[in-house]
């Protein structure tokens, strides 16, 4: 069988997705060497997967030393490049490897597929993106830039890319290629019909629905929650410093029929939100596949791996957005139908209380979530597609 070396520069949302792909790999023979962010080896090496890591404390220095420009997480990534690729070189020396898989918003995968020569598998946590939408949305975000930002934006990637292609032999090529990382086969972890614009992917792009692997966690008590009307409240655990939403969230469902779980991650402390309602149960961490399979309602932060699980389950969603492609995914959210974005801006109790009302009153909102239970199914068939790939290299399975 054969050795896969897999680059992932992302945080929890991009790692989770992978698991259960990596277990499949591993299971099937393949030898799985994982790149990955010092801070989360354990949570890698765990499912006995072998690992290399970087020191993530530079990584996001490199990445944050960037123009205020849209340009910025392109000349960010790239200044990734000399952080991550040493350290992979040096902990993989000496070993040879068949394919690269690697994470489509971590701008050194396709690098380090060039330097070690190797066939590459593109890993889309997110929604998918092609290269005439990219250059699109660039065009609108720098039309609210004075030019003279925009060209000395694009003179230091230039001036970026030019200085790794010398030193590393490689192509850099251009600013949706370093952003979104596409490879001859891409892996997309959502459904085709949650993908905007789905139907105008070509092959090349595996839409496999999300891949739900469950997480270590010490029991949790449902012994004294409603059921049948539970909220569950989570902004994802890598930013989740939400104290006035979660006061809002106080004054929206105290002494009301909902019982409340609200996960407030491991960044904000419990005790600085004073007071807690009797029908809330408030905790840094919980397991929220277990919590989701019992929940009636998810309000998220629209986190794309919180917002798959959360349609796994088939659970309606309140999505408030918070940064990154959270607004996207909170649109796309709307439109299906299974659920409701708001802003956080100006959002009062009441504002919030009605919504949930809502969400509970119309039927179709459920039914639309439902849907996505069948929608959402993880391809099984995903493992021969890169087996399928390998084979058209030329590469024994």
């Amino acid at each position: 069988m054969a050795r896969v070396l897999f680059i992932n520069g992302g945080s929890e949302g991009h790692i989770n997705p992978t698991i259960g792909l990596v277990q499949e790999l591993v299971r099937r023979g393949e030898e799985v060497v994982y790149c990955i962010a010092d801070q989360y080896r354990d949570r890698v090496e765990q499912e006995g997967i072998k690992v290399i890591t970087f020191d993530i404390n530079k990584f996001v220095e490199a990445f944050l030393a960037r123009g205020r420009s849209p340009w910025g997480r392109v000349s960010g990534l790239l200044r990734t490049a000399d952080i991550i690729i040493p350290g992979v070189l040096e902990q993989t020396k000496g070993k040879r490897f068949d394919y690269i898989i690697h994470d489509s918003m971590f701008g050194c995968g396709r690098l380090l597929a060039q330097i070690f020569d190797l066939p590459a598998i593109n890993s889309c946590t997110s929604f998918a993106s092609q290269q005439n939408n990219f250059d699109r949305l660039q065009d609108q975000l720098s039309s609210h830039f004075p030019a003279e930002v925009n060209e000395r934006a694009q003179q230091e990637i230039q001036q970026l890319a030019s200085k790794l292609e010398a030193k590393y032999n490689v192509h850099v090529g251009s600013a949706y290629e370093v952003s979104c990382n596409p490879a001859p086969l891409n892996i997309v972890y959502t459904s085709k019909s949650f993908q905007p614009g789905g139907a105008s992917f070509d092959d090349s792009f595996k839409f496999i629905g999300p891949s739900i692997v469950p997480r270590s966690s010490g029991p949790f008590d449902f012994a004294h929650v409603d059921s049948d009307h539970l909220i569950y409240i989570s902004f994802g655990t890598v930013i989740n410093q939400a104290m006035d939403f979660y006061k809002i969230c106080f004054a929206a469902f105290a002494e009301t029929k909902y019982g409340v779980i609200l996960s407030v991650g491991g960044q904000s402390l419990i005790a600085e939100l004073g007071e807690i309602p009797k029908n809330f149960s408030v905790h840094s961490y919980v397991p929220q596949l277990e919590v989701l399979q019992k929940a009636k309602l998810f309000i998220t932060h629209g986190g794309m791996n919180s917002t798959s699980e959360g349609l796994y389950y088939g659970v309606p969603l309140i999505v408030i957005p918070q940064s990154a492609d959270q607004p996207m995914v909170a649109r796309r959210v709307a439109e299906i139908g299974a659920g409701v974005h708001l802003n956080q801006d100006r959002l009062t109790a009441e504002e919030l209380r009605e919504t949930v009302e809502r969400v509970f009153k119309v039927k179709s909102i459920r039914k639309a979530a439902l849907e996505m239970v069948v929608l959402f199914g993880l391809r099984a068939d995903i493992i021969e597609e890169i087996f399928a790939y390998k084979r058209s290299l030329g590469l024994n399975n």
